[in-house]
């Protein structure tokens, strides 16, 4: 017999009365509405946007109170207040993460690990030549596999479940350099080797020279050290060119003899799958154990309009603009010692898609400054409360601020050279921002409201908008599917006094939306949205009793003394699913459209006058719930929430009479 073990999150139980909604104090749970009568302009977007994106929920230390009715907040405060880097104030209060010693001793490495890792090199010896490229994938989801930390929460919580038999299924296309070194799974970032932190580094790809389909990142890398070849999409001739006059160029392509000249790649060599989608299958469809497809983006493109015209993942992910096939770049592939190789088409690593970082800042993005530190002497640096800043060290210097600081912080010019590293990486950080927000909003649209009849005094108003996919390559959205990602609908009705009358896709005081899985809504904090439009995918499970469950983390054991991952009993590719398990799909497919229906009840439609209608969708990784059910630190659910973003945002106006 089998059992699916799991956590559903919270049933719902709805608060009594409609002011508890509108009043939960929320930061997050209000868009700022004003506008123009008509269909959104700049304006209004700007209108809506008071909040967003700067402002984020930033889950509060314990629930919020009731303050009353809350008009007057959608107006103000839409979104909860971010307290980052640029908007905390000094607070010598909060403790740093805590993280294991790290041992100051000196440890002799062994000579034979030493020259395993010499046959796997990294990026940042590629962007010697290759430094536009560095620059782009330094802050790409590629490069941030290895080093998340929700990523690591995740699957430490998924080995915990299952008594450790997932092993380094996840760490094949996470870590696949270190899986290849034989490091353990479980081992932490400041053991691992520096190329193994580089996630899906420049190797992964372009050391590989076997086609692989459907296999859960099972490729192989290979090995060699700098100077060995290379694989990529062109014949390699401007590789030929350069190491056919290495006193030219001031190269090295041989170990020997020694001498000056940069090391280089003997040979570049053409690896056709490389530019072909099903190249990206490997790690972007993925099916665990049970059977459960926890990636499908590789089945949602296959029988996608994008696929059907020959349009390839490389064409949306790595062109010109976010998320849309809009040809390549014309740049060198690579620049030798200040002399730039001929201009080819380029292919931008940031790999454009909707992922995010939610790490100490100090660690990612990618930058060899970073190295100044260890990783475990990072992650006691509280870069929230300004340590670094001139401003805050003034204040500490004059004993205005008395901190104790870790001993490995306790000198001032490491800790201004810490926030000059830090403050450089949030620039490339912000950077990400703006293209994760340019490839969401390229890829979906809202349009409507389109009423029912015509609004009356008195009388329910039933109307809709309508959520497009314009992303023809897969769906609305795509990628990792259970516990996430999530978009939703936020729409809210201000009546002609200023006051909130009537609103959908509000959020609890975690930011998560008020559906079965909030905390408050299990706790009777807050209503239970029962007209959410909401595109996050879940799991529906049949357990030991009982009618289907929805569950956001289903684990299929047996029931025994030492619980493991069952295999599905009969063959799930003809079911498409294990038995007991399914996906509960919400998403919308590519170019497809889906109603976003609401009706407000009569008793909100007291007043005649202008009535404003806001909306937006909004967009976040992980839900708060899942991230606590994975133990997820303090910190990571505040950044998780930073980086939640409003796409689309605008206001009508309308009278009601």
């Amino acid at each position: 017999m089998a059992v699916v073990l799991g956590w559903s999150g919270a049933r719902s139980v709805a608060a009594e009365g409609k002011d508890d909604l509108l009043s939960d104090d929320t930061p997050a749970s209000r868009p700022a509405v004003s506008g123009p009568a008509s269909k959104p302009s700049a304006a209004a977007a700007d209108d809506l946007l008071d909040d967003a994106p700067a402002k984020k929920p930033a889950p509060p230390a314990t629930a919020p109170k009731a303050t009353g009715p809350a008009g007057d907040d959608l107006l103000d405060d839409a979104g909860p207040k971010a307290v980052g880097p640029k908007t905390a104030p000094a607070s010598p209060s909060v403790p740093a993460p805590p993280t294991p010693p790290v041992s100051a001793a000196p440890v002799k490495e062994d000579p034979h690990a030493l020259l395993m890792r010499q046959q796997y090199p990294s990026a940042a010896q590629c962007a010697k030549c290759h430094g536009r490229i560095y620059d782009e994938w330094a802050s790409s989801s590629h490069a941030y596999a290895s080093i998340s930390p929700m990523f690591h929460k995740f699957e430490q919580k998924i080995n915990d479940l299952s008594q450790g038999t997932v092993g380094y299924f996840c760490m094949r296309c996470h870590g696949n350099v270190g899986t290849t070194l034989k490091e353990t799974r479980d081992m932490p970032l400041w053991e691992r080797s520096p190329v193994s932190t580089e996630g899906v580094t420049c190797i992964t790809c372009h050391r590989v020279k076997t086609e692989y389909n459907k296999s859960n990142g099972q490729r192989r890398i290979e090995p060699g050290d700098i100077h060995d070849p290379v694989y990529g999409n062109t014949s390699g001739a401007d590789v030929q060119k350069v190491v056919a006059h290495p006193d030219e160029w001031h190269v090295k392509p041989a170990a020997d003899p020694k001498g000056p000249g940069m090391d280089i790649h003997r040979e570049g060599i053409q690896f056709e799958q490389l530019s072909r989608s099903d190249y990206c299958v490997s790690c972007h469809q993925v099916a665990v154990y049970p059977g459960i497809k926890l990636e499908v983006v590789w089945d949602q493109y296959r029988a996608s309009p994008a696929a059907a015209k020959g349009v390839t993942c490389q064409q949306c992910h790595m062109g010109t603009k976010p998320g849309i096939d809009s040809g390549y770049a014309q740049l060198p592939v690579a620049v030798v010692n200040g002399k730039a190789t001929p201009d080819k088409p380029h292919h931008n690593h940031a790999f454009f898609g909707p992922g995010y970082p939610t790490a100490h800042p100090g660690l990612f993005p990618q930058n060899p400054r970073n190295t100044e530190f260890p990783a475990g002497t990072w992650l006691k640096f509280d870069y929230r409360a300004g340590w670094g800043r001139d401003e805050f060290e003034d204040k500490v210097a004059k004993n205005k601020l008395k901190i104790a600081f870790p001993k490995e912080w306790d000198n001032v010019d490491d800790r201004q050279t810490a926030r000059d590293i830090i403050t450089e990486n949030q620039k490339r950080i912000e950077a990400k921002r703006e293209l994760r927000r340019q490839v969401m909003e390229n890829g979906s649209h809202i349009d409507g409201p389109f009423f029912q009849s015509s609004p009356a005094v008195g009388r329910a108003l039933d109307f809709h908008y309508v959520v497009k996919n314009t992303n023809p390559g897969h769906n609305l959205p795509s990628g990792s599917l259970g516990a996430q990602p999530e978009i939703w609908l936020n729409a809210a009705l201000v009546a002609p006094d200023g006051k909130t009358v009537w609103e959908s896709g509000y959020v609890d005081g975690n930011g998560d939306m008020a559906d079965i899985h909030s905390e408050d809504v299990g706790k009777g904090k807050i209503k239970f949205d029962d007209q959410l439009f909401n595109l996050q995918t879940k799991f529906l499970t049949t357990n030991v009793k009982g009618t289907d469950r929805e569950m956001f983390l289903p684990i299929n054991v047996d029931i025994d003394q030492l619980p493991f991952i069952r295999p599905a009993g009969l063959p799930i590719s003809v079911l498409n699913h294990p038995p007991f398990i399914r996906m509960e799909a919400k998403s919308i497919p590519p170019l497809g459209s889906r109603n976003a229906a609401y009706r407000v009840p009569a008793d909100a439609m007291k007043l005649p006058g202008t009535y404003k209608l806001a909306v937006r969708l909004r967009s976040r990784a992980e839900p708060i719930y899942f991230m606590r059910f994975c133990n997820a630190t303090r910190d990571m659910e505040q950044s998780m929430n930073e980086w939640m973003i409003d796409l689309h945002p605008y206001t009508v106006q309308f009278e009601v009479k």
